[in-house]
């Protein structure tokens, strides 16, 4: 039997952030009595409600997938960035402590970015250095989770998809190529940031089996292989059959206002070793893409 951090699937598991893409597939694939909570319920900018919440429902495990997601909106919005990402994960790493709780929690690959000559994917061990205000708070989060609560796994993860963004709520990647290839918009993508999308069906399947460990700590997972933005949006077009013209600029050209890492591969070979190894993006892609004509 599945064993989950030493309770069987019987176990109560609570999932925060459950309106998102990540939310709603960790919501499909969590076996035991799952309760998911969406930000109206369950906010961590209250944590006095939140705690209350949290001792009503005594989860033996709680996943966290809400997060502050604006990336460039936080360069204008440091304290809102913070309040959720870093103050509010410190408060529910408390709550989860003194209820005895898992804390699962999701990071970013956007922890990393100083290093502008790297080449070579970040392991969980290598040093740390965010580029932006975002980036800063998720590392804050992190670090509250591993300091504050034992029983922790804090996973970095790296350009989501899911099937919220599908019709444009929520929105993702996939889905904005996909719309601006069918209205005929222009088509302009950074070719000089290199990541690893990853469908959030995949990624909440390999956080279930993780789970199932009591391998507590810091885990990257990701698809495995690794694109530009660029190519991520060619490998979009042709999969889904649509024809488009993509132009290739720079990330200067593009002007964000959030500074990106030039190169935030992570290395998945702790998780590799210990689980399985994550399939190729190319393969989640085409299903994603798939399961938008079911």
């Amino acid at each position: 039997m599945l064993r989950f951090s030493g309770y069987d699937l019987r176990s109560h598991i609570v999932v925060l952030g459950a309106g998102g893409q990540l939310g709603q597939d960790l919501g499909r694939f969590l076996p035991g009595a799952v309760v998911s909570l969406p930000r109206a319920a369950a906010d961590l900018t209250e944590p006095e409600r939140l705690a209350a919440v949290l001792r009503e429902h005594r989860p033996d495990i709680v996943v966290n997938s809400a997060a502050y997601n604006f990336v460039d909106r936080a360069e204008d919005e440091p304290d809102a960035a913070m309040a959720v990402n870093a103050q509010g994960v410190h408060a529910l790493a408390t709550i989860c402590r003194d209820l005895g709780s898992v804390l699962v929690h999701f990071s970013s690959d956007y922890v990393y970015g100083a290093n502008d000559s790297r080449r070579t994917p970040y392991s969980e061990t290598d040093e740390v250095g965010p580029l932006s205000v975002y980036g800063r708070s998720k590392l804050a989060g992190e670090d509250s989770v591993r300091t504050v609560c034992p029983r922790h796994f804090v996973i970095r993860t790296c350009g989501l998809y899911g099937r919220r963004g599908q019709g444009g709520k929520g929105g993702n990647f996939v889905e904005a190529i996909l719309q601006r290839a069918v209205t005929r918009s222009p088509l302009r993508v950074v070719t000089d940031q290199e990541c690893t999308p990853t469908s959030t069906a995949d990624l909440a399947r390999a956080s279930v089996a993780l789970i199932g460990t009591d391998a507590f700590g810091m885990y990257h997972i990701t698809s495995n292989g690794s694109c530009t933005w660029f190519a991520f949006a060619q490998a979009i077009l042709r999969e889904a059959g649509l024809e488009a013209e993509v132009t290739p600029i720079s990330t200067a050209e593009y002007g964000a206002k959030a500074k990106r890492p030039a190169y935030s591969v992570l290395n998945c070979g702790k998780y590799a070793r210990l689980v399985a190894p994550m399939r190729p993006w190319q393969e989640a892609l085409q299903d994603y893409l798939r399961s938008r004509q079911a």
